[in-house]
């Protein structure tokens, strides 16, 4: 076994299906197991999964394991010479994992790679690629200095946005939303860290693979990751559970380091705390007296790019969801023309979202990936129509007549 897949899942069955679908394609000709850990959903993930992909090794958990637990059992359980660990919220290129492991053959020092997350309005996620969080690095995110400047070698490191988004670097930190590995120098060391909550179990791995003499690189392919922008990162408990992890990181790694290099993060983390949960109490109340209720509420509209056949089935999805929609048919053996000629753009608006919902009867992952990274325009999102399913996705809903 070449590739093992391992996709933690909880109550995300939709997401995740699609997901199974694009590494099924991705898999194409090459020797690929995927193993789905399931922390105990409650949406009927496993049924659901197990009918859709009976090829597909399925372990449900009776509680929820959390994310590093539930990955080192999928791990301890794989029997491929590479991992991948992937997030259910994912669509990966039909050329990924193709391009992971000729990338692992051609550099034998290469421990783990990451390649470039997309939004779905198709601009770089820029954890994509990190720096180590250093007490110092750490200190330059939380006061600004890594955005105020980015293509600075000391102050940008946490991100590492000097280096160029086109060409393959070597990097420090894989993103758990992609972390394609060799499973020896995984195991080598030690899996995952089962202390982490939630974020920070790959920045530990990713130092922990470094500290047994291999390399980190990033390469420039590309995959959607939906909930990359979704995440509240203003929120209290956004900013707790993060920071808390740079600190369970830093306590680990760099114990040594004076208790003076500590004290600016931690005051950090409870200013930025205290903001946060200032923000969120602000807001309530303001919902609460009604402040803002009078303003025009933003709307949402569907564009569908769909094969004729479809556009009855299709309507009548957008119409029980109450979606507002307007279509754009075509015969299959124009898609690749027709791709080239949507322009984004037009349907750019500040104050509203646009969906252009793909069908997938006619678009490979791969186009509509490229399309949106191409030309990235604002409040317009990528959405995808599988007919199969008489689904549609969103990074903010599913919508389907099949309950």
């Amino acid at each position: 076994m070449k590739v093992s897949v391992i996709i933690v899942n909880y109550n995300v069955k939709y997401y995740i299906s699609q997901c199974v679908d694009s590494v099924m394609k991705a898999s194409d000709g090459m020797d690929v197991e995927i193993i789905i850990v399931d922390n105990h959903s409650s949406d009927g993930s496993v049924s659901y999964l197990r009918k859709q992909y009976p090829n597909v090794r399925i372990m449900a958990s009776s509680h929820n394991l959390g994310f590093s637990r539930a990955n080192n059992i999928g791990i301890k359980r794989s029997t491929g010479d590479y991992i991948l660990l992937l997030n259910p919220d994912t669509i990966i290129e039909q050329d990924t994992l193709r391009k992971c492991v000729d990338f692992m053959q051609r550099h034998d020092d290469c421990g783990a790679l990451g390649v470039c997350q997309r939004h779905p309005d198709g601009t770089r996620a820029m954890e994509s690629r990190r720096g180590l969080p250093t007490p110092m690095t750490s200190f330059y995110k939380m006061t600004g200095l890594t955005t105020r400047f980015p293509n600075h070698r000391r102050f940008a490191k946490y991100y590492m946005s000097y280096l160029s988004w086109e060409e393959e670097n070597e990097i420090e930190v894989i993103s758990g939303a992609f972390f394609f590995g060799r499973k020896e120098a995984i195991v080598k060391a030690g899996m995952l860290d089962e202390d982490y909550f939630m974020y920070g179990e790959d920045i530990d791995l990713s130092y922990c693979i470094m500290q047994e003499g291999y390399k980190n690189y990033f390469l420039p392919t590309n995959i959607l990751h939906y909930k990359g922008e979704s995440t509240t990162k203003s929120s209290f408990r956004y900013v707790h559970v993060f920071y808390q992890a740079m600190l369970i990181f830093i306590s680990k790694h760099f114990s040594n380091m004076s208790f003076f290099l500590k004290l600016p993060i931690q005051l950090a983390i409870y200013i930025k705390a205290t903001l946060a949960l200032g923000s969120t109490l602000n807001e309530k109340a303001k919902k609460m007296l009604g402040f803002g209720s009078n303003k025009r509420r933003a709307t949402q509209r569907y564009v569908f790019v769909i094969n004729k056949s479809n556009l009855e089935a299709c309507n009548a999805l957008a119409s029980d969801n109450a979606l507002e929609a307007e279509f754009i048919t075509l015969c299959p053996q124009h898609a690749d023309n027709l791709i080239q000629q949507i322009n984004h753009h037009k349907f750019s608006d500040k104050k509203n979202s646009t969906f252009i919902v793909y069908d997938l009867s006619v678009f490979s992952f791969t186009q509509v990936l490229e399309k949106f990274s191409s030309s990235p325009q604002e409040n317009v999102y990528l959405g995808t129509y599988n007919p199969d399913r008489n689904l549609i996705i969103t990074h903010q809903e599913c919508f389907t007549l099949i309950e």
